[in-house]
């Protein structure tokens, strides 16, 4: 569950980046919390995908 949260937050992510809007660097906030939780499960020994 939480890959797929992070996968959607870097799709979003991408979407500002191509689009140029992002609403108060929001999208690129979502960006961070999805690289902790990627980064989380690889401590935790998880797969990540």
């Amino acid at each position: 569950m939480l890959v797929t949260i992070a996968t959607i937050l870097v799709i979003l992510w991408l979407l500002g980046l191509v689009t140029g809007t992002t609403i108060n660097g929001f999208i690129h906030l979502l960006l961070v919390v999805a690289i902790i939780v990627v980064l989380i499960r690889l401590i935790r020994g998880e797969p990540v995908l």
